[in-house]
């Protein structure tokens, strides 16, 4: 199963796509592996920079909180109409799980920050929906 889920918060497109890792997934031990790409696309009039993400992970059992600084890494900087795509991943300990979050953002001209809303979306096993 793939999911896509989009949003939009002060001009910045954020979308999200799934994928399900079988081949990297022990069902037995459990862990269930996914990726998700994310793609931020600056609609607004601005330059922005991402500073940091803010990531809520549900499986069945447990719920984890991920701070940090950028993505994988990376603080990009995004001219109006510019868009920066990275692909990351998060294993689960249930066949159903979900992610959301908000990325701080700053305008360059000004300094100003601002939160930017990321969808939520799940990751579920495929046989998990049949």
């Amino acid at each position: 199963m793939t999911e896509f889920v989009t949003s939009i918060t002060e001009g910045v497109k954020v979308s999200v796509e799934t994928y399900y890792y079988p081949e990297h997934s022990i069902p037995h031990n459990p862990e269930y592996v996914f990726a998700y790409r994310i793609t931020i696309e600056n609609r607004s009039p601005h330059t922005i920079q991402l500073l940091n993400r803010h990531w809520f992970i549900y499986d069945s059992f447990i719920r984890r909180e991920v701070k940090g600084a950028g993505v994988i890494g990376q603080q990009p900087v995004l001219e109006p109409g510019e868009s920066h795509q990275y692909i990351s991943g998060c294993n689960l300990t249930t066949e159903i799980g979900k992610m959301f979050g908000a990325f701080t953002m700053t305008r360059v001209h000004d300094g100003s920050r601002f939160l930017v809303n990321i969808p939520a979306f799940l990751m579920v096993v495929p046989h998990k929906l049949n």
